[in-house]
């Protein structure tokens, strides 16, 4: 028997599986073809040395894109490191202005570029890209200049210019991760959705809670959360104040990695009262003593040992919102987040008490939630009513 050898492109998609638990395997075939061997080894050396899991997703994304755009580009494979013109050039093709593109067709991405990058269903945007996610895809391609021991002109005046026109150009308003946030109002609405007595109920109410109250958790955060990180801590009072108040469950969780902290970090967080509950409900019931807190269930209702994907926690989310009758596309998991700080605003919490059950490091992002709801409720809008 003949066993014939690999192709280029099998082979690096086998080099790939060995990132399995990382990347987005959906779409490992469409990377393998699109990455070169360098950039396959490059990602294997920066999970090797840690590099956070949604980072590394990310990263490969990016590169994926960054590949087949400078294909269609310029005909070529993308150059490490990249010139300074061809960092114009991808800044040219992805921030444009509308008004001027429809005087001039030429103005923005060529069509053959555009034509190419949707065939490849790597482009779904109409229109000019957000400047964030131009802004995402360079700093990016700078990690990864920098990942192979090279200088980019990433810092160059030029670019740095282009930007700031290029941004104003395109005239993108800002876009929300979830257009509405997840307050407790919508929350409980969505916990009675899964108010039954299934696994699948029990897991997706003591997700949901656990999310919102522990600070609005990122989904890769619930998506990544092991029994290992739970503590119990002494029951605490209801009411701080008050001894004879009721005593109250408390956890605290210990996130390690996550978007914005080091593994090293030591960060956590708490859960206090009803989250606890129905978290550890739903771990008895589910008979789970170890490894991932959030699982998979089939359709049979048997509790898989993987843990849900961070997809699969939005997914949880928007399903919840559907059965609650609310409109799936107003949500999406990062409502939880934003509802969180909306909440601890509207209920007059101080913001620096809010952050360190959120772990926001950016005072300006979370205290625009605080800003929203003063506004919201101050007299300054009502002047005429």
């Amino acid at each position: 028997m003949t066993i014939m050898p690999l192709t280029p492109i099998a082979s690096r998609a086998d080099e790939l599986d060995a990132l399995d638990a990382i990347l987005p395997f959906d779409r490992r075939d469409q990377l393998a073809a699109l990455l070169t061997d360098d950039d396959v080894a490059t990602l294997k050396h920066l999970a090797q040395e840690g590099m956070g899991e949604n980072t590394l997703r990310a990263l490969a994304s990016d590169l994926g894109y960054l590949e087949a755009w400078c294909r269609l580009a310029t005909g070529d494979p993308l150059p490490w490191p990249a010139p300074e013109a061809l960092l114009l050039k991808f800044v040219a093709h992805h921030l444009w202005d509308p008004v001027k593109r429809a005087e001039d067709p030429t103005h923005g991405m060529p069509i053959e570029v555009e034509s190419g990058l949707r065939a490849s269903h790597l482009l779904k945007a109409i229109g000019p890209h957000a400047p964030a996610t131009v802004r995402r895809r360079l700093t990016s391609w700078s990690i990864l200049t920098r990942w192979r021991g090279l200088a980019g002109a990433f810092a160059a005046p030029s670019l740095k210019s282009a930007l700031r026109v290029a941004v104003r150009a395109s005239a993108r308003p800002r876009q929300r991760k979830s257009k509405k946030a997840v307050t407790v109002d919508i929350l409980a609405k969505l916990l009675q959705a899964c108010a039954g007595d299934r696994l699948v109920d029990l897991r997706d109410h003591a997700l949901l809670l656990t999310a919102f109250a522990s600070g609005g958790r990122r989904r890769s955060e619930v998506a990544a959360l092991r029994v290992e990180d739970l503590a119990d801590e002494e029951p605490v009072r209801a009411d701080p104040s008050d001894n004879n108040s009721p005593p109250m469950p408390y956890l605290s969780i210990r996130l390690g990695r996550t978007k914005t902290t080091a593994a090293d970090d030591d960060e956590h967080v708490l859960l206090i009262g009803r989250p606890v509950t129905a978290l550890k409900r739903w771990l008895a019931e589910a008979a789970i003593e170890d490894g991932a807190v959030f699982r998979r269930i089939d359709q049979w209702g048997n509790v898989d040992r993987r843990a849900l994907t961070p997809q699969s926690v939005n997914l949880i989310l928007k399903g919840r919102c559907k059965q609650a009758g609310l409109d799936p596309a107003l949500f999406s998991a990062h409502g939880l987040r934003s509802g969180y700080l909306t909440e601890a605003a509207s209920r007059g919490i101080p913001l620096p008490e809010a952050m360190q059950q959120s772990l926001h490091k950016s005072l300006t992002q979370a205290a625009s939630y605080y800003n929203n709801a003063e506004r919201k409720n101050g007299r300054a809008a009502r002047l005429v009513v």
